[in-house]
C-alpha cells in the first residue's frame, strides 16, 4: 500500500516519460514557482503538479493532465458499497 509520501513507482515507463514532458512543457506558464530540476515523485505531489496545470495551463494542457491523472487513479475490481 503506498501513502501520499511514498515515492510513486509507475509500471509503465512511457507514461512516467510523459509525465516529466508534460511538467517540462508546462514548467514556465504554470510551475514557475517550482525549482527547475524539480519533478513530483510522489502521488501528492503528481496530482499537485497535475492540478497546476489543468487550472492554469491552455486546453492542450488541461485534456494530457486529465489522462495523466486517470491513469494514476486506482483501479479496483472490488465491488461498491452498494452491491
Amino acid at each position: 500500500m503506498t501513502t501520499p509520501d511514498t515515492p510513486f513507482r509507475p509500471e509503465d515507463d512511457a507514461t512516467a516519460a510523459e509525465l516529466r514532458h508534460l511538467v517540462d512543457e508546462y514548467r514556465s506558464r504554470c510551475l514557475w514557482f517550482l525549482r527547475e530540476d524539480y519533478y513530483p515523485a510522489t502521488r501528492d505531489e503528481i496530482l499537485t503538479v497535475l492540478r497546476q496545470i489543468e487550472r492554469h495551463g491552455d486546453r492542450e494542457g488541461f485534456k494530457r493532465a486529465a489522462a495523466l491523472r486517470r491513469w494514476l487513479s486506482p483501479r479496483s475490481n472490488a465491488t461498491s458499497a452498494g452491491s
